[in-house]
Formats: C-alpha cells, structure tokens, sequence
C-alpha cells in the first residue's frame, strides 16, 4: 500500500484530525483547494440543520511546507463548529455532577435506531450508552475523507485524471440523462482508449459535460426535469418525516492501463474500489460498468471488443505532447491503434484498469434517523418505545456522491503510486514518462 490514512474525531466533538501519508513531495497543495469539495459535501437538498451551523475548512497542520508537500505525513484538522452547543455532553474529562437528564441531548441515550449502528455497536463495545457509538459512526466523518480525497485528486490531475460524480436516482425517481456504456464510434475519430465514442457519450468530455450539469443542480442531478422532481420527493419525505436514499454515479478519465493487478485478490482494483465505496455510510451496493445489468445479458452482448486501426494522418495526444494544438489536453493511455466501442466493464477487467474511464455507481439506503421514529427497545429497561431521533439529513445522496469522489480518488492514487512510486513528483513524472513511451511502442 502506497497511501495510507486515518482518521479520528466524534460528530459533535471539537475537530475531526486525518493523516495522508505517502504523498511525494513536491506537490503543491492548499487548503483552499481542499474546502472547495467540503463546501461541494455540505450542499445538495435535503441536508439537515447541521449544514447551517457548519462552515467546513481544512487546516494543513504538517506536510506541506511554502504550499508545497515535503515528502512527510500530511495532517488535516477541521473544527466542528456545532461543539460549542455540546461541550458537557461530548466533555473528554468526567463531569460533576454527571449528566441526568434523559434524552438524546443529556445523559444516556438508550434507544438505538433500527438501520443505524446503535444496537450493533453497544453490544460491540459493551456500552449502554448508544452515543459512544453514535458519534463515531455519523458520516460527519466523511468530511475528513473529503479532505484527503481532495489531496489525493489533486495527485490525479498532475497525469491528466479527472475524477467526479453525479446522482442518477433520488428514490423512484430516475435520471434521464447519464452515461451510456455501448454505442456505434465514428469513422474518423482519434482511436483513443479514452474516447471511443464522443457521439454516443463513451468520451472524457461527456462525462465532464455531465459533471458540469449536475454541479448547477440542487440535487446534484445532469437531468433537469429529473431534478425537480428529485427535490419535490424530498420535500414530501421531509413532510412526512420520513427520508431517501438514491444512486450516485463517480467517473475517473484518463487513467492508464495497467493499475491494480490480477496476480493476487486484494491487488484487483475493483474489489478495491468496491470495498472504499461500500465503506461510506449507508451505502449497500456497488456496482462497476454495466454491472448487475450483465447478469441478464449472453457474453456476446456484454464484452468491449478489442479494435485496431492503423493511424494514417491522425495524431492522438499524450501526456507532455503538446504538438497538435487541436486536441484536448488530456492523457491518451494507450498506443494509437487499440480502441473500443463500449465500456461495458467500466473501465476495469481482470482487475486491472484498460484505458477507458472508470465508472462506478453506488446505491445509498434512506438515512435511519427519521423525524417519525421507528420501533425499538431500551436497552436497559427492555420496554419497547420509539427509536431516538438525533438531528439528520432528509436525503444525503447528493452529498454522498462527493465522498465517493474522494474514496475512488484515494484508491486510484495509491494503485498509481504502486505503479510508479517515486518520493518526489520529478521522480513520479519520470516513471510515467517511461511507461508511456512502452506504450507507444506496443
């Protein structure tokens, strides 16, 4: 493992605190960069009131020296405004006298929520206080994952990769606008494994045009008329004290072939890209390409067969390449020649990355917490009531789909880290450099 991160912190403790390490040096980094994606998770319909009272910023604390990283581990901090409102109940020291009153905002919360951590965790931990676990298991931690992902993006870009998300579904309702998997390519177009087929939305560019539109949107959602009707679902489940789940959808362009390996199960960077999504809260599925899809599918319908045409006049670009000013400044990973006509693997067989973007979608459960609380049972009376109701969100998958960004981010980093190593970004671009020029000549 190349990159490796943690981090600490409850949901209404004083910060939450990361640790990046494995960030060569000599990549230049600013918390400025940084609160961009927070203010991206923060947003979308359907966020609670904590929103409001959060105003999220990344403190660089170690690693980065006059704007740029020094090779050492790279520490975050980012306060939790919301503290100030819960410094007796989240107090690290013990208090005299103790907490008494009842309730989720004084003493022993005893009621767990069913679909949430609560119940699990207590038994876990031997605690019948359901906010010990509450708090850690909130996705106000995905904040921290944000913020490394945002480093770990900035990575990405210096090779020409891009990586961002959109919401295709909020409940029943589904976009009408996304990326397709198949289609016809055009005679003439530059035979790139990264842009097979512009006119049927297979392209790089697609997927930012996609990016871009779902950036406008309340819900973060390409598709207009979808969106409105995604925030009219939201409103009624806020009415009706219930919540949403949906799927979002992340994309990484202008990855190189050869990342993740198919020598040993955890080197497959599928199952790596599967396990970091499936680690964000409330999220129950994952799937790759066309995915489940497949599984009704003949092989003959599903494979991205292999072309080859032979250039004569057409010039596709590569990174450092700067000669035909007409092309897109993106990275083509591939020889000339070697093409596709669908992505219906999205981007990955065997394990290992094929040139064409990588697409993932990822499935989020309602949030547990409802307004209307569910049934449960005390714990330590053993009499069934209501389940607690901690403040939440109505529908967090716009906000979802960034911290998506960010965990595929981080996988693709290290995967291009153990590909190319290097302690310092010179060393990095060099390895790279070679590798593309073998793939010039394959």
């Amino acid at each position: 493992m190349a990159i490796r991160y943690l981090t600490s912190g409850e949901s209404h403790g004083k910060a939450l605190i990361g640790i990046l390490e494995g960030v060569p040096s000599g990549l230049s980094v600013s918390s400025v960069g940084i609160d961009i994606d927070l203010r991206r998770r923060q947003g979308g319909h359907g966020r609670g009131g904590r929103m409001k009272i959060e105003a999220d910023r990344a403190q660089i604390l170690s690693g980065v020296r006059f704007g740029k990283t020094i090779g050492s581990p790279i520490a975050l901090l980012i306060e939790n405004k919301d503290w100030e409102n819960w410094q007796e109940i989240m107090s690290v020291t013990p208090l005299s006298p103790p907490l008494t009153k009842g309730g989720i905002r004084g003493g022993d919360v005893t009621s767990p929520r069913p679909g949430h951590a609560d119940l699990a965790g207590a038994v876990k931990y031997d605690t019948h206080d359901m906010r010990n676990i509450l708090e850690r298991s909130s996705a106000r931690e995905t904040a921290m994952r944000t913020a490394l992902g945002a480093i770990a993006k900035r990575f990405l870009s210096e090779f020409g990769i891009k990586i961002g998300s959109y919401v295709i579904q909020i409940g029943n309702q589904v976009s009408g606008v996304r990326y397709r998997v198949s289609g016809d390519r055009k005679e003439g177009d530059c035979p790139r494994f990264t842009d097979a087929v512009v006119e049927s939305g297979l392209s790089p560019k697609k997927l930012l045009s996609l990016f871009k539109k779902a950036e406008k949107s309340p819900v973060r959602c390409p598709d207009k008329n979808a969106s409105l009707k995604m925030v009219q679902l939201i409103d009624t489940a806020a009415k009706n004290g219930n919540s949403l789940g949906g799927i979002f959808e992340v994309f990484a362009s202008g990855v190189p072939v050869g990342l993740g390996s198919h020598i040993q199960w955890d080197q497959r960077l599928d199952g790596r890209l599967a396990q970091a999504l499936m680690s964000i809260q409330a999220i129950k599925g994952v799937e790759i390409g066309m995915g489940f899809e497949m599984s009704r599918k003949s092989g003959s319908e599903v494979m991205d067969e292999i072309f080859f045409r032979k250039v004569s006049g057409v010039r596709c670009q590569v990174l450092g390449d700067s000669k035909n000013k007409d092309l897109e400044p993106e990275t083509w990973n591939l020889k000339p020649g070697f093409y596709r006509k669908t992505n219906n693997a999205g981007g990955i067989e065997g394990g290992m990355t094929n040139g064409m973007p990588i697409i993932i979608r990822a499935a989020m459960k309602p949030i547990p917490t409802l307004r209307k609380p569910l049934h449960s049972v005390d714990v330590n009376t053993k009499k069934a009531l209501k389940a607690a109701y901690e403040r939440s969100d109505i529908c967090a998958v716009p906000a979802a789909g960034v911290v998506g960004e960010a965990m595929t981010a981080l996988v693709i980093a290290d995967a291009f880290l153990e590909k190319f190593g290097g302690d310092s970004m010179t060393e990095v671009k060099r390895n790279y450099q070679g590798y593309l020029e073998n793939l010039r000549r394959f």
